[in-house]
């Protein structure tokens, strides 16, 4: 499945003229890059899709860890590609997607959502469609959780409090850095460094 060039999100770091269809993202289509288009038309390790199948045969993408097996698949906000080295998916203060050499072996994950299972257990849902079972931390829906590569387990929770490092993931201040100065309801007050104060809604940010 491709979609038009005019109708893909602007998130996507390319011309808005060129060839007619891109690569459709498996999932997210709105909110992630497709692996084609990240090695291909971002890194520029590749000249054309049918190199980037080759890569995958090779086995040699790998996406938080797991080895890609389709030149569409997902990659989404703080996920970690592996190509030539590790790149982390982030966004510019233009609101487009970016790749940054990475040398960790975890990625940060906004919760966005909590289910009740049997025998008492909670499932706590990530920004980027993965989950896992929480333990004994209590976790909250807007914390931020780091997890580790390959295995998906939860290293350390961080809470969008006063004195958190954050990330503005949409909205006027997208892709900008930030400390909490204060969180009243929805709403988070954001210090940048250039002494600017802003309030924005706490779907809008995630801590760091």
């Amino acid at each position: 499945m491709h979609l038009t060039r005019a109708e893909s999100t602007t998130k996507f770091p390319i011309p808005r003229k060129g060839t007619k269809y891109l690569a459709r993202p498996l999932e997210s289509v709105d909110n992630s890059v497709s692996v084609v288009m990240a090695v291909r038309d971002m890194l520029k390790l590749a000249r054309t899709a049918r190199e980037v199948k080759k890569m995958i045969n090779s086995k040699v993408l790998k996406i938080n860890g797991r080895i890609v097996k389709d030149y569409r698949e997902s990659i989404k906000l703080f996920n970690v590609l592996e190509a030539d080295k590790k790149y982390l998916l982030t966004l510019s203060t233009n609101g487009k997607f970016k790749l940054v050499p990475s040398e960790g072996n975890e990625r940060v994950c906004k919760v966005i959502g909590k289910k009740t299972l049997n025998k008492a257990r909670t499932q706590i849902n990530l920004h980027d469609g993965t989950n896992f079972i929480a333990g004994k931390e209590k976790i909250e829906i807007g914390d931020s959780v780091y997890v580790a590569i390959p295995d998906n387990k939860p290293k350390k929770v961080v809470k969008l409090d006063k004195g958190a490092k954050c990330f503005v993931i949409k909205g006027r201040y997208i892709g900008k850095e930030g400390k909490v100065k204060s969180r009243e309801g929805k709403k988070v007050e954001i210090e940048f460094a250039d002494g600017k104060i802003v309030k924005i809604p706490q779907g809008e940010v995630i801590a760091l």
